[in-house]
């Protein structure tokens, strides 16, 4: 039991730093591909065009659908970047015995978990879309590579933050108190 809060501890997750570090650089090396292939493929009338995250945004953006632009920036670049970014600060901090603000490292890696599913969104609405435009002879809407590659992000984000031990966070906090914490 705690003896802040009471809450039922559970036992440490074991080898959190290196296998966080390994999902959150297969995550990177995801994200490069994920935004730079092409997500949808669309052929109508026999001519093809491929669009990336980037230029579907620039689209939604110049065909005045900005609530929709904002919210496939959000959740398939923002979002994604901003965990990877959190993920690889909380590594840090941890490994170099940091003790800033644990509570804020705390709340840092709970935002990872609750904003790591949204990034699903962009894959939802790709296969929404190609399920919806199966015109057959006029128009077809296929998925792109990056649709593999940008499932990969969400997917290895998620288990990246699942993977990170949050208490490690507060070990440093805790040996400043002289207490040592056990790993």
């Amino acid at each position: 039991v705690c003896p802040r809060c009471g809450t039922t501890l559970h036992s440490r997750k074991p080898n959190s730093i290196a296998r966080t570090w390994a999902l959150v650089l297969a995550a990177m090396v995801c994200y490069i591909p994920a935004n730079v292939l092409p997500i949808t493929v669309v052929t109508s009338l026999g001519k093809e065009q491929s669009d990336t995250i980037l230029s579907g945004v620039i689209y939604f953006l110049y065909s005045g659908s900005w609530p929709i632009a904002l919210v496939i920036f959000v959740a398939s670049i923002f979002v994604p970047m901003l965990k990877l970014i959190i993920l690889t600060f909380l590594l840090i901090s941890v490994q170099r015995k940091s003790k800033w603000r644990p509570k804020d490292g705390t709340r840092l890696y709970c935002l990872t978990e609750v904003v790591g599913r949204w990034s699903m969104v962009d894959i939802y609405v790709v296969t929404i879309m190609v399920a919806l435009v199966q015109m057959q002879s006029l128009a077809s809407i296929q998925p792109g590579p990056a649709a593999v590659f940008f499932g990969a992000v969400v997917v290895i984000t998620i288990f990246a933050a699942m993977s990170f031990d949050p208490r490690l966070i507060w070990d440093a906090a805790e040996e400043g108190h002289g207490q040592s914490v056990e790993h």
